[in-house]
């Protein structure tokens, strides 16, 4: 058998293996705190790789420590974190001008789910855009303070509100938020995100969709084809090992009472993995 064949099949191997070790560590009520230790051990290992003197990106801003880029990106080395980060950025910036927005007349832009300003950063020396982020972690929340002053950075619960008036916002995005939440938060934060979206402003979503297939098993596939919500590890909301599947069918139905879809473009959220990106215009 050709090495080309049999890398399917050994990556097969892995999930299944993966996936029976979680189921344990589920039932023994371990998963919380096994994930927690994963991160501490990809927080060291990835420190490992930091470069000596991390004091700033080439546009003068300081970079967070490296438990918070673990924490926002994963195992990630600083350079990966920068690029990924202006990458989505010009996600956003392209989405918005295809609906004949130019980015300097948007009013006010929120990060929903802000982190450490990974894609915040690069909105710096934008004329004319007040920049919000708001995230479900203090630390995170205070550092952007700290560091990025030009964010108005806020804390916000697991579920709604958000601390911003009816109509407030004129731009929305969020870059893997509705990845990482049960089935009633994604319902409670699209009516929330539409309280807050102007009429006639936007929200910008990523989303894990058909090329994450390999997640899935064969009856969560048949559920997800049918337009049906698969969440895996529901009780850790909010951690990147609750991870939700969203057909493009799926999302317009979740967020259609406040949203209509005007862009759906398949893994197209560049910088957030092989995620699907979603343009939707408040009604």
């Amino acid at each position: 058998m050709s090495s080309r064949s049999s890398a399917p099949a050994g990556a097969a191997r892995r999930g299944r293996l993966v996936a029976a070790l979680l189921g344990g560590l589920r039932a023994a009520r371990l998963i919380g705190p096994a994930f927690r230790a994963y991160e501490r051990w990809q927080i060291w290992t990835s420190a490992r790789r930091r470069p000596a003197d991390p004091a700033a990106d080439g546009d003068g801003l300081p970079l967070p420590p490296q438990r918070l880029v673990v924490l926002v990106a994963g195992p990630a080395s600083v350079g990966s974190f920068l690029r990924k980060g202006r990458i989505g950025a010009d996600v956003v910036r392209g989405a918005l001008e295809r609906q004949g927005v130019e980015l300097t007349a948007v009013g006010d832009l929120l990060d929903f789910g802000v982190g450490c300003g990974r894609v915040a950063r690069h909105w710096h020396g934008t004329p004319g855009v007040r920049i919000h982020g708001c995230d479900i972690n203090p630390e995170l929340v205070e550092w952007t303070r700290a560091n990025l002053p030009f964010v108005q950075a806020r804390l916000t619960g697991v579920a709604p509100p958000l601390p911003y008036a009816d109509g407030a916002l004129d731009a929305v995005y969020a870059f893997s938020v509705f990845t990482h939440l049960p089935v009633p938060l994604q319902h409670a934060w699209s009516a929330e995100l539409a309280r807050v979206t102007r009429s006639g402003g936007h929200l910008i979503v990523s989303t894990h969709g058909r090329a994450y297939h390999d997640r899935l098993d064969p009856s969560e596939r048949a559920a997800f084809e049918a337009g049906e919500p698969i969440v895996h590890f529901e009780e850790l909301a909010g951690a990147n090992l609750c991870s939700a599947f969203h057909a493009p069918e799926l999302v317009a139905r979740q967020f259609g009472a406040g949203f209509e879809v005007v862009e759906f473009v398949p893994e197209g959220a560049h910088g957030n993995g092989r995620q699907d990106l979603h343009v939707l215009r408040r009604r």
